[in-house]
């Protein structure tokens, strides 16, 4: 696995990452009940030899705008070994959820600019940076919001090939799936967009697929 023994990884985002995480940062049974809980679960008890510390600092309600304005606090105070990024989902949504409200709208460039500054400056400090894409749960890339969520997803993808991190494509992890489930049924009240739990775990299987963990390890 790419994860070092006695590494931190730090989880930052926005709702999909917070899921009720504790203050001032979420770890231990404060982590929050979602994807991050379950890559926490299954890296302690797959691989609890190596040591790994969780911490969730994910925002709900967060744009990526957010995530620069509180790194310093949330992610290098933390000195984290690794960092996962999950963003950009609240920075689509807004054009359409408040499309008279352009003050709450980030539109492709400074999301693309942001999200690059972040990983340059992070890069030299970690050992290690995942980058996840926004997704939506609908495969009808026709959709306004489906497809501009694809575009921001490729910038994400962009970012990751300039600068060398993991990138963890979460919207096709959901489209594979939607093959033999209907996709709005993995989000909770079916709004396309927060996860319920079936949904929660295809987003830890594709990040922890993405690090090279491996599913048949035997406890040490």
């Amino acid at each position: 696995m790419k994860i070092e023994k006695n590494s931190t990884l730090l989880m930052i985002g926005d709702s999909v990452t917070d899921c009720g995480r504790g203050r001032p940062v979420g770890q231990y049974w404060e982590i929050g009940d979602g994807y991050v809980s379950l890559v926490d679960s299954l890296l302690q008890t797959v691989y609890p030899d190596y040591n790994i510390r969780v911490l969730n600092t994910g925002t709900s309600g967060d744009q990526v705008k957010h995530l620069k304005a509180r790194w310093e606090e949330d992610v290098f105070k933390h000195n984290p070994d690794w960092v996962s990024i999950m963003i950009g989902i609240n920075d689509v949504w807004r054009q359409f959820s408040h499309p008279l409200e352009t003050d709450w709208h980030v539109y492709l460039e400074e999301y693309e600019q942001t999200l690059r500054e972040l990983v340059q400056q992070t890069l030299p400090k970690v050992k290690g940076l995942i980058l996840m894409t926004p997704y939506y749960l609908s495969t009808t890339t026709e959709d306004p919001m489906r497809a501009t969520m694809d575009i921001y997803g490729e910038a994400v993808k962009r970012i990751a090939q300039e600068t060398g991190a993991i990138v963890v494509d979460t919207q096709a992890a959901f489209d594979a799936l939607s093959a033999y489930v209907y996709p709005a049924s993995l989000s909770n009240g079916w709004d396309h967009v927060h996860p319920n739990q079936n949904g929660h775990l295809v987003l830890a299987r594709s990040f922890l697929q993405a690090v090279q963990y491996d599913w048949s390890r035997s406890t040490p």
